[in-house]
């Protein structure tokens, strides 16, 4: 009976979450400028409102930039000119056609693939559907103008760690050896037996690939497609491409950037329904507590509120 009471809840708190989202389409549509910035995401017909939201209420603190989509293949044509008279009719990219070997394809592989050959001649910031811009973000203006890297952390904790000391920290090889063990945990505890002969003292954090930022000018995939292998040859094809490969390889390349920021957690959070501070400025609602009370959707009908009526 829980469950069933708990998922018409859930369904109730998405309708109504679709709701306040709708609002959105209200608010002034962005004026984007080739400045060396974009703003990337990967979305589809179903997040496209949750979308608009986090992607006009980042640019309104920012700013600057430009919108580029990486379309999973979802999106209608109705959706197509939503995003065109909202975001300044952006590039959108199909996911057909971006190659990912020899790395997994699917998980969101591609939307990673895709911004890091991007950043050759841009700063790029990879942002979900499910977060929402509350405040001024100086640390993300900062970090553009210095073109350092930066991401969301994982944990309040996260830190930058070698690949031993984040191995120790895991310490449980049941993770790498268990075949239904969550992928993250398997590679993080397995990381001091990866080989990555390109970096003198690899680093690793556990970071959140929701929100990041990759500057200018990188190596491209080269530092990803290297781990993959590693990564690959430890766990095996079938576990490697399972959902969170993605995710740590972000960790990774962001971990090894000259001096990448990690962003301050009182201000840049993950959402678990531990309430949401006063003085929070960026906050991504991870699936697992989305809906858990009204946070998501509050957020959501402020941020609305700040853009204003077109």
């Amino acid at each position: 009976m829980n469950r069933i009471v708990n998922k018409l809840n859930r369904l109730w708190k998405e309708r109504a979450h679709r709701a306040a989202a709708g609002a959105v389409l209200d608010t002034p549509p962005i004026l984007p400028a080739d400045d060396g910035l974009i703003l990337f995401s990967m979305i589809g017909t179903r997040v496209l409102l949750p979308y608009l939201v986090a992607v006009k209420s980042l640019h309104a603190q920012l700013r600057k930039g430009r919108i580029v989509i990486l379309d999973d293949g979802t999106l209608t044509d109705a959706d197509r000119q939503i995003l065109a008279a909202h975001l300044g009719n952006p590039r959108i990219v199909s996911i057909a056609d971006i190659d990912t070997a020899p790395c997994p394809r699917g998980q969101v592989w591609e939307r990673l693939l895709a911004l890091l050959d991007m950043r050759a001649g841009d700063y790029v910031i990879q942002l979900d559907s499910d977060t929402v811009t509350l405040g001024d973000v100086p640390e993300i203006a900062a970090a553009i103008v210095q073109n350092r890297s930066f991401t969301l952390r994982g944990d309040p904790d996260s830190e930058l760690l070698s690949f031993a000391e984040m191995a120790a920290k895991s310490d449980d090889d049941e993770f790498l050896h268990n075949p239904e063990a969550h992928v993250q945990g398997a590679i993080e505890c397995g990381l001091d037996r990866v080989s990555l002969p390109a970096l003198t003292n690899p680093l690793y954090v556990r970071g959140c690939a929701g929100f990041a930022g990759f500057a200018r000018g990188g190596d491209g995939r080269a530092l990803a497609e290297a781990f993959s292998r590693e990564a690959e040859r430890l766990l095996g094809a079938e576990r490697w491409a399972r959902w969170g490969s993605e995710q740590v390889t972000s960790n990774i390349v962001i971990a090894n950037e000259p001096d990448p920021l990690l962003l301050p957690y009182d201000h840049y959070l993950n959402f678990w329904d531990e309430g949401v501070p006063p003085d929070a400025r960026f906050v991504h609602f991870i699936g697992s507590y989305r809906f858990s009370g009204n946070a998501y959707i509050d957020a959501t009908r402020t941020a609305i509120a700040a853009l204003g009526r077109a």
